[in-house]
């Protein structure tokens, strides 16, 4: 076996316990230590370190100093595992209640370097300048957004881990002119990271589903709300966000949050908070009222259109994607025969 607390066994028959490597006791102690010299079990299996990383971070266990050490020797074998090994770790670790705490063993003993390397971009990237906002580093800003992330779903992790990974890529140090004091910007980083994150995620061969849900959470985690939102635009954030998305962004923003302070927000007399309260608050109003937000929810469709002799193609999408505009702007638009009556007109525009 590769770990002590893994060779143990039990005698069906008897009871007799068989722990012929004391893992008993290293579990009692929360220790993870190898079966024998370390580097041997790792050579025989390069995810095996990787293993011992998990193991620690999900049952708070301390990898003993020997099977540590070892680690950084067995990246020839660690390299070898297949993406999909280190992936199906990757999510295990995830679910830890502070994956942070595999994060740092990851980094530390070089395996962040063989697997997602964009991570380590971000090391020593300072995101604060005289105005404040961050305590952190931006690896440490995503370790920590990560924790903040809710326990159980893996897509927000995955967003909160991923959704300023590209700031080292995107940073400027300008001079405002207004004040005389150096500024640190970080313009578009979320366009940038959302193609970033579906990279790295096609890489570690993740599901395309999840990959097309997390970039675009990325891409859409800078959100600014305030007050003077007109209703129309509140439902045309709900629209390019997507209304399945806003529990999951919303999460993310706590996280975001956490991640720049250790401390999860708690709602009271605080305009960051109160912001998003309102804001939530006026989004559900918004999906209370059934309004159409989604191309799905328009009283024509397709087959509709191709009834009035327009075409599928390029030029349907754009009448539908009018039509959703003009319900968003006003609901009481979204009537068939109205609806029929603009696509039409519509139609005769773009066809030239």
């Amino acid at each position: 076996r590769d770990f002590t607390m893994n060779a143990v066994a039990v005698n069906l028959k008897d009871g007799a316990v068989v722990d012929p490597f004391g893992g008993r006791e290293d579990i009692e102690k929360k220790i993870i230590r190898t079966v024998g010299a370390p580097l041997e079990r790792f050579t025989e299996d390069g995810l095996r370190p990787i293993r011992a990383i998990r193991f620690s971070a999900c049952l708070d266990f301390e990898i003993d100093s020997p099977t540590l050490a070892a680690i950084p020797f067995a990246h020839n074998n660690i390299k070898g595992i297949s993406i999909e090994r280190f992936r199906d770790e990757f999510i295990k670790i995830l679910g830890a209640p502070a994956p942070s705490r595999a994060f740092r063993l990851l980094e530390n003993c070089k395996i962040f370097d063989i697997f997602i390397p964009e991570l380590m971009e971000c090391r020593g990237v300072v995101q604060s300048d005289e105005r404040g906002f961050h305590n952190f580093d931006v690896l440490d800003h995503l370790y920590y957004s990560c924790d903040g992330a809710p326990e159980g779903n893996l897509p927000v992790r995955l967003v909160a881990l991923f959704h300023d990974i590209a700031k080292p890529r995107a940073k400027q140090v300008i001079k405002d002119e207004r004040v005389d004091e150096l500024r640190i910007t970080f313009y578009e980083h979320e366009k940038i990271g959302a193609a970033l994150t579906a990279e790295i995620l096609t890489r570690l061969r993740f599901p395309k589903q999840i990959i097309a849900y997390v970039s675009h959470l990325v891409a859409e985690h800078m959100f600014f709300y305030e007050s003077a939102w007109t209703d129309p635009a509140v439902r045309r954030f709900i629209a390019r966000v997507t209304p399945d998305a806003i529990d999951d962004l919303f999460a993310l923003r706590a996280a975001d949050f956490y991640g720049k302070t250790r401390q999860m927000p708690q709602f009271g007399k605080n305009p960051w908070k109160d912001n998003l309260l309102e804001f939530r608050a006026r989004i559900e109003n918004e999906i209370a009222h059934e309004r159409a937000l989604t191309l799905k929810d328009l009283a024509v469709h397709g087959d509709d259109l191709r009834a009035q002799g327009i075409p599928s193609g390029r030029l349907m999408g754009a009448v539908l994607a009018e039509l959703l505009e003009t319900v968003l702007e006003d609901p009481s638009e979204n009537e068939r025969a109205h609806l029929l009556t603009l696509a039409k007109n519509i139609y005769a525009r773009l066809a030239g």
